[in-house]
């Protein structure tokens, strides 16, 4: 009896082993949760602008309510149809944004963009205030052809770094840090622009841009985050920001 008990025990050992085994190798081949923050951004303050579910959070520039045209699409936030700019209700300061973006390899070439420290005004567009990353189908869009006017660029004014966008229907992680002056934009893990508002060089580039006409352009010291509408299928997931002291 002995012998057998300890047969079966054995056994069982071994049986809960390999479930263990397959249930941790489940874990290490599924795909991560979206648009959920785990323990240890939690801990460090992140928190999301997006719960995947709702439009909860948004609303059209200028408007108090949520432009008609973007929808929750596959828990993603998806301009579907024809729209406006939108933006958080909250306004931040000094922050780190991170999301990723997506666009359609069919349909019009895609266009939109992130801004951050967005003012509204009435008769303003919300470029005209907002510093702004470029989204963009490079291969198939015209301003792909020109690095100031590429995915991940400071639009007009600091080039992206070509190469780094990913086809149309990838996704593409971005980070956005703005702290006081100091800006930084990152695509897909690389830096690709790091800049300081009201500096010699950012005013100079202003002087040769569009933005030149706009002497609110870049000067907000706290806004909104906003996403583009600008005439194509665009979509937005995983959007949270950590704010900065």
């Amino acid at each position: 009896m002995p012998s057998l008990i300890r047969s079966a025990t054995l056994l069982a050992a071994s049986l809960l082993a390999a479930c263990g085994g397959a249930a941790r190798g489940t874990a290490q081949g599924s795909t991560p949760a979206q648009n959920v923050l785990t323990e240890a951004e939690h801990r460090a303050g992140w928190r999301l602008l997006f719960d995947g579910r709702t439009l909860a959070g948004w609303r059209a520039y200028g408007s108090p309510i949520m432009a008609p045209g973007w929808a929750v699409e596959d828990g993603a936030l998806t301009r579907v149809a024809p729209a406006q700019d939108i933006i958080t209700v909250e306004r931040f300061s000094n922050f780190e944004l991170r999301l990723e973006w997506r666009v359609k390899p069919d349909g019009p070439p895609a266009n939109s963009g992130i801004f951050y420290r967005a003012e509204e005004k009435e008769g303003e567009e919300i470029y005209q205030s907002a510093p702004e990353m470029q989204v963009l189908d490079d291969a198939r869009h015209r301003d792909g052809q020109r690095l100031l006017t590429s995915a991940g660029a400071v639009y007009g004014l600091y080039p992206a770094v070509r190469g780094l966008s990913k086809p149309p229907g990838q996704w593409n992680a971005v980070r956005i840090i703005v702290n006081g002056t100091r800006v930084e934009h990152w695509l897909n893990g690389t830096q690709v622009a790091r800049y300081e508002l009201g500096s010699a060089d950012w005013l100079a580039r202003v002087r040769a841009s569009k933005f030149v006409e706009w002497p609110r352009y870049g000067r907000a010291t706290t806004g909104h985050i906003g996403l583009q509408e600008h005439g194509s299928w665009v979509a937005f997931r995983d959007i949270k920001i950590r704010v900065l002291p």
